[in-house]
């Protein structure tokens, strides 16, 4: 993991306290880039997404696009 990561201030959603342990967690970057990983393993690989990307992305969270 580079040091952007490992220095990253990453939180979890407010939403994840009842998912037994299924976490995702997110870190704001410079640039208006965001890291986004598995809570589970915070020295595994991270996703790093451009500021238009993490909008769309988030934008269809909050409107379901993802639910199963």
């Amino acid at each position: 993991m580079n040091d952007e990561l490992r220095d990253a201030a990453w939180r979890k959603s407010s939403r994840s306290g009842s998912s037994g342990g299924n976490c995702v967690e997110v870190a704001r970057l410079p640039g208006g880039r965001v890291g986004v990983r598995d809570s589970k393993r915070r020295t595994g690989p991270a996703l790093i997404l451009g500021a238009a990307a993490w909008r769309v992305f988030s934008s269809g969270l909050k409107q379901g696009r993802f639910d199963g």
